[in-house]
């Protein structure tokens, strides 16, 4: 048999879509009886009957929707394929707007967006902070195209992709005694003065049951609200804490030095995607940009913990 042509396959979806050969005609700015010869010839090629023909009107036949299953899953694809080339262009000049964590605003994103900007120098991108709950709410309402948090649930209308889990690690000031040692334990920290997030923080929730469970009292000596702060305040000497690996290795050439913990105490970074703010090439992009930011990241605490 003869190869069937693009124009055939063209002819042959715009009938079924259309419905009539004379809307068909129109959406394909040709006649009706160019339209009709053509049918006709196809179906002379294929040698089976894909439409009835009845007071003027044509009626689909087994045949012809059986073959029209798989020209819709081709012209499917063929629009995938104009979108994604459309997309290309539109990506010199494409707006990404992003919610995240405090944290990841500071440790995740500057390596993704200076990547990103580096290639797409005329992109333009907002990026804005927030805490839990209004994050995830924000992101189940489609406000932003893309959100990165660290919670396990899947904020209701988006999907969700894990681009890193790491332990929590231990930081200290740069010539504290226990830097001397590569695995700490929770004993090591016992009256040590500790430096500790806010009582609503998970994080900090789950180290204080561990100590607790493990009956290793520390010297509670400061509070804050974020991860940077906790580090800056261990590099001036105000105690030592355990924090994410993120947030730690940029305090590195501030007088801070990371160690592993004994205790696993996982931190995990998700990306979400709002399933309803409008498909962009410039969206999945970016976020190919963060998958490779956090593999670089994840090769940088690895070697700064050996």
């Amino acid at each position: 048999m003869t190869p069937l042509s693009w124009r055939q396959i063209e002819i042959f979806h715009a009938v079924m879509t259309q419905g009539t050969l004379t809307s068909a005609a129109t959406l394909l700015r040709t006649s009706q009886p160019t339209l009709s010869r053509e049918l006709a010839r196809l179906e002379q090629q294929l040698a089976v009957p894909l439409f009835r023909r009845s007071q003027g009107r044509l009626h689909p036949t087994q045949q012809g929707f059986r073959l029209f299953e798989e020209v819709q899953r081709s012209w499917y694809g063929r629009q995938r394929i104009q979108e994604t080339a459309a997309g290309l262009a539109q990506l010199e000049h494409a707006e990404i707007a992003i919610t995240c964590l405090p944290v990841f605003s500071q440790s995740l994103l500057p390596n993704a967006c200076a990547a990103y900007l580096r290639d797409y120098p005329a992109a333009n991108m907002t990026i804005t902070p927030q805490e839990s709950p209004l994050l995830e709410e924000w992101l189940t309402a489609q406000r932003f195209d893309l959100g990165i948090t660290e919670t396990q649930s899947i904020p209701e209308g988006c999907d969700v992709e894990n681009l890193l889990t790491v332990d929590e690690v231990c930081i200290l000031p740069k010539h504290h005694p226990l830097t001397a040692r590569s695995l700490l334990t929770p004993e090591d920290f016992r009256d040590l003065p500790f430096i500790s997030l806010s009582r609503t923080d998970s994080y900090r929730q789950l180290l204080d049951q561990l100590f607790l469970t493990q009956g290793i009292p520390r010297r509670l000596a400061l509070e804050t609200h974020s991860a940077a702060s906790v580090c800056a305040m261990v590099g001036l000497g105000c105690g030592v804490s355990i924090i994410n690996p993120l947030t730690a290795i940029d305090y590195l050439p501030h007088n801070v030095v990371m160690r592993r913990l004994s205790y696993s105490v996982p931190f995990t970074v998700n990306l979400v995607t709002p399933r309803h703010r409008p498909d962009s090439a410039a969206r999945s992009t970016f976020s190919h940009y963060l998958t490779l930011a956090s593999k670089r990241v994840l090769q940088q605490i690895e070697q700064a913990l050996d």
